[in-house]
């Protein structure tokens, strides 16, 4: 029987040999594994609770698009019959990639923080006028009733980490919950909607963005926001890097402005609803082990890591003179 590397291997026409899988990150929505045969390496990320086979147009479209103007970025390969995603014998999905060799992103160097204001001014301008709307997940958040059912699966399973769940579920996610609406039409473009120090390799030839899969609709402004407050540092923002990725995105052509808390909207929404998502898997008892474990490492991390309002405040206030 041949192993899971020779299956994928088979699948995308990469030729016969020793195929081999080994296993290299594990995000929230798969597996990234490395594909090793033939003296080449493939990234195959694994997505793991894709029941129906994903849509990769809008990935495959803006990545594509984005290339042309000059953003680096992985190849999303087709297989045989030219389709952009496998499934698998036990069920799962399969994305094939190139291999990015690199150092993960430094935030704080200034060039990084450069390219980064760059590449969303880029990306903006490339997906002006969509007609799309953007995901609730980037729109909205869960009401409290929602929070206190939750509550209350994860007290039952005995979690260690229910108090400070309930703590957050009482405070924090009601106040977050207040700056999180619906965007104004006319600010929504297609992007890539996951700009994390995370997501980028710097290689020989510059920075390489990776993670395509949610691209779609988004209001530029929010995403922007999200971007800086990410890439500054987060509650314990650095000033003048949060105005160096401004700048660069300004100078490169990017017409969002970070007006006020309500800017931050994606940040709060994202950030609030992958705490219910993590918590909720926790509990879910059709997962599996390795899941919930996942989930309950995850919501307990974010928990902790959750925008603070007068740190995203003193944020806004220290933008105000590039505008």
């Amino acid at each position: 029987m041949r192993n899971t590397g020779e299956l994928v291997a088979d699948a995308y026409a990469l030729g016969a040999g020793d195929w081999t899988m080994t296993p290299v990150a594990r995000g929230a929505l798969g597996q990234i594994w490395k594909l090793s045969g033939n003296g080449t390496a493939w990234a195959v990320k694994e997505l793991l609770f894709e029941k129906d086979e994903p849509d990769v147009g809008a990935e495959s479209a803006l990545r594509d698009a984005a290339e042309t103007l000059g953003i680096s970025a992985p190849r999303l390969m087709p297989d045989r019959s030219g389709a952009h995603v496998v499934r698998l014998p036990e069920g799962s999905w399969v994305k094939l990639y190139d291999w990015v060799d690199g150092t993960a992103a430094d935030p704080s160097d200034p060039a990084t923080l450069s390219w980064c204001g760059r590449t969303l001014a880029i990306l903006h301008k490339a997906g002006e006028g969509t007609s799309g709307t953007p995901s609730g997940w980037y729109e909205r958040c869960n009401p409290e009733s929602d929070w206190a059912e939750l509550l209350g699966k994860v007290e039952r399973a005995g979690l260690p980490w229910a108090g400070e769940l309930g703590r957050f579920a009482a405070t924090t996610a009601v106040e977050l919950a207040r700056h999180v609406s619906p965007s104004s039409p006319g600010d929504v473009v297609t992007s890539h909607l996951d700009m994390r120090p995370q997501n980028v390799l710097v290689g020989s030839d510059g920075p390489v963005l990776l993670d395509w899969d949610n691209a779609g609709p988004v209001s530029a402004e929010r995403e922007l926001a999200r971007a800086v407050h990410v890439w500054s540092g987060g509650n314990q923002f650095d000033a003048d890097a949060a105005r160096r990725l401004v700048r660069a995105y300004r100078d490169a052509g990017g017409r969002a402005v970070i007006k006020n808390l309500d800017a931050f909207s994606v940040l709060f929404a994202t950030d609030l609803n992958y705490v219910y998502v993590q918590a909720d898997c926790a509990v879910d008892p059709a997962r599996t082990a390795e899941q919930r474990a996942f989930g309950s490492r995850e919501a307990v991390a974010k928990l902790r890591s959750l925008p603070d309002l007068s740190a995203v405040s003193r944020l806004v206030e220290a933008l105000e003179a590039e505008w």
